[in-house]
């Protein structure tokens, strides 16, 4: 039987372990990490980066987002496609009108924190909060318009007597995941774990960035279900690149011999990697279906 892509997400993010979703900042890096897991956070850090070349403070237009999330999901019919929607792009009409479209572009779930601009990532400093009932206003009117997207409730607030206040007070809303980004320790993820009931914990990990560094087994035995990653492809991007133009440097311009078995990349691997994403080729019975209004779950 199939089921809608928000069902898909949500099914297992409520499962065993913890569910981990790769951040992906573009169509090259998408296909690379859906050789290794089976589902994607659309990172808002990566694709300002990508997209505009900026940091992530505010400047993505939610058009563009929405185009690279249908591209993916021709490509990737059958992976989670979590999506960073920021604060909903201010305007709580426009983050409705925002989910409506990516919910038609088959997304699985959006994340919508609680930021005042202008924004922040949510590991570093300088972040602004709204007040909570105004989150909560535009919160609540995300969960009417949503028919089975995932909505994550984000919390950036920084200290230990709001960021436990807020937990409680997303985890009472029919949000089906909270996250707390930033949070700074273990005992801060059983504080959090311990104030939402049963609902689901996301944790984001980022290279640098204030969260202790812990394996899935180690999230999952604090009780986490699901963990995004979001610029592992973006960092090692950043690296090797800058890694193998400098060797192009030393050599006098001439490129690195591919040979066969030794893992380098070249042509023809490229190609190998990308015919995949042709989408008319994959198999369609067990994809997840789009959930249309009236339709039965």
């Amino acid at each position: 039987m199939t089921m809608s892509y928000g069902t898909a997400l949500r099914r297992d993010v409520r499962g065993e372990g913890t569910t981990p979703l790769i951040g992906v900042f573009d169509m090259f890096s998408a296909s690379v990490a859906a050789k290794h897991y089976d589902g994607m956070f659309v990172s808002g850090f990566g694709f300002a980066a990508s997209h505009y070349g900026l940091p992530d403070i505010g400047f993505i237009a939610w058009p563009d987002m929405v185009a690279f999330v249908q591209r993916l999901r021709l490509a990737f019919p059958e992976h989670h496609l979590l999506v960073d929607i920021d604060d909903g792009y201010v305007d709580p009409e426009v983050a409705c009108h925002v989910v409506e479209q990516l919910e038609m572009a088959d997304a699985s779930g959006v994340i919508l924190e609680d930021q005042a601009r202008p924004r922040r990532c949510g590991h570093v400093d300088g972040k602004r909060i709204l007040p909570l009932e105004e989150y909560l206003e535009k919160l609540e009117l995300v969960l009417r318009t949503r028919r089975d997207l995932v909505v994550v409730a984000r919390t950036d607030a920084t200290t230990e007597e709001e960021i436990l206040r807020r937990a409680r007070a997303l985890a009472e809303t029919d949000a089906d995941v909270i996250l707390v980004d930033g949070v700074r320790s273990v005992d801060w993820i059983n504080k959090v774990r311990a104030v939402i009931g049963d609902k689901p914990l996301l944790f984001n990990q980022i290279a640098g960035g204030r969260s202790p560094r812990l394996s899935l087994p180690e999230l999952a035995d604090l009780g986490v279900d699901a963990a995004i990653y979001s610029t592992p492809c973006l960092f090692t991007a950043q690296r090797a690149m800058d890694e193998a133009l400098l060797e192009l440097k030393l050599n006098e311009g001439r490129l690195p011999e591919v040979a066969e078995g030794s893992g380098a990349v070249g042509v023809q691997e490229a190609l190998a990697l990308l015919e995949k994403n042709i989408s008319r080729h994959r198999p369609r019975d067990s994809r997840p279906r789009r959930q249309t209004a009236g339709s039965a779950m």
